[in-house]
């Protein structure tokens, strides 16, 4: 039987969720033209608005999404972070329009197009696609990253109470020690920390960082539509956190219910100058990792990352943890949400004799991890999930089911 979480334990594995989220959310302002601190607020309101809607019940962590970058990148040197922010606003509308299909066209009827000979090796792409990330951040200084990834293994492994829980947290905490050590040690190179990130920051941020949208026709067609993708990788995630969980959450609280967050929670970042924000999986790697399912420390995540982009100083050491840090931290939470996939193809109990099976399996490995960077038409870039999801999707109806 699992302990009960004090509110001391659930502060501490909120911060480990607010760790597991930070790089990628305050990456994407950084190479789009938005504000990072900004980022933190709309991806913390954003994830307080997504369980509000979806009834407390997914343990989902929504930040800054990479999907819209290039055509946000766009829009911003084009027209200025007013007008990308118009259609950003847009792709949320979108979100709720799709919500309103799911929701008449039935969740069985979508379910339908998405059994576990689909779901589990997308969700094996999720995990792999990632891998690369954590390998190339592990590359920046792979002793620091060893230390941080021996650290996680061991805690998991041998620590006993609450210690089990938060071994990611345990690995941040071993890793920036260790870097700084490092730093102490040599006298050349550039610093693994950046101290001046945090002697140079403010203590709040201004309230001019936050900033109106503006509407413009092209800027809401080069974005808008984006959400269409975003939309099959939405699905992705909620299985995959289901997954973890082993809960249904396409039908409790419903599929309807969790596009409708996110795209309020999209919207409202376009309304006060965020990013789009989606579900991520470095959060669900987390859920795996721990086996805390708790909604609560996902909503104290959320507070504490608006607390973080209003509080310049908290923000800055944050953003100073160094990349190889990072990088040994996402080692396992990637590797785990690959690993989940495995299991959902396990817990099916397919027959791995069927043809049918293994091609429409080989099709989504092959798409899914083949096209990981995208694919670039016009100014649009379509994820290689996307693609990985339609190829299975289509798969799994065309082919007869008897061989």
């Amino acid at each position: 039987m699992r302990q009960e979480l004090t509110s001391g334990k659930k502060v501490l594995l909120g911060f480990q969720h607010l760790f597991a989220m930070f790089g990628a959310t305050v990456l994407v302002p950084a190479l789009t033209g938005f504000n990072p601190s900004i980022a933190l607020i709309c991806a913390g309101l954003g994830t307080l608005m997504f369980h509000l809607v979806s009834k407390h019940k997914v343990p989902v962590f929504l930040g800054s999404s990479f999907a819209f970058i290039a055509a946000v990148a766009i829009v911003v040197a084009e027209k200025g972070v007013p007008y990308a922010q118009g259609g950003i606003i847009a792709a949320g509308i979108i979100y709720l329009l799709l919500a309103a299909a799911v929701y008449f066209v039935g969740v069985e009827r979508v379910r339908s197009f998405f059994p576990p000979v689909v779901t589990g090796p997308v969700i094996v792409v999720i995990g792999v696609t990632l891998a690369p990330v954590g390998i190339s951040m592990s590359s920046q200084n792979w002793w620091i990253a060893l230390i941080v990834l021996m650290t996680v293994i061991i805690v998991s492994i041998f620590a006993k109470n609450f210690f089990k829980l938060v071994p990611i947290l345990i690995g941040l905490v071993a890793g920036y020690i260790a870097s700084l050590i490092f730093d102490a040690l040599a006298h050349t190179g550039e610093p693994l920390v950046n101290l001046s990130l945090i002697s140079d920051a403010s203590w709040f941020i201004s309230p001019s960082a936050f900033t109106m949208p503006a509407f413009d026709l092209h800027a809401i067609l080069m974005i808008a539509p984006i959400a269409f993708v975003t939309f099959m990788e939405h699905i992705g995630d909620i299985t995959t956190n289901g997954s973890v969980v082993g809960k249904d959450f396409f039908k409790d609280p419903g599929l309807h219910r969790t596009l409708i967050g996110d795209g309020l929670a999209t919207s409202l970042a376009g309304l006060i100058g965020g990013p789009a924000n989606t579900t991520y999986s470095e959060n669900t790697g987390v859920l795996a990792v721990t086996k805390v399912y708790d909604t609560g420390v996902i909503k104290l995540a959320a507070c504490f990352a608006i607390a973080m982009g209003l509080m310049g100083k908290m923000g800055a050491i944050l953003l100073g943890i160094p990349d190889a840090v990072k990088g040994g931290m996402s080692i396992i939470l990637f590797g785990m949400i690959a690993a989940v996939g495995i299991r959902t193809l396990a817990d099916a109990k397919l027959d791995f004799t069927r043809s049918r099976n293994l091609i429409i399996i080989a099709l989504i490995l092959v798409f899914g991890l083949g096209l990981a960077s995208g694919i670039t038409i016009g100014n649009f870039t379509i994820s290689g999930l996307f693609v990985a999801v339609l190829v299975g999707v289509f798969a799994n109806k065309i082919l007869p089911q008897n061989v």
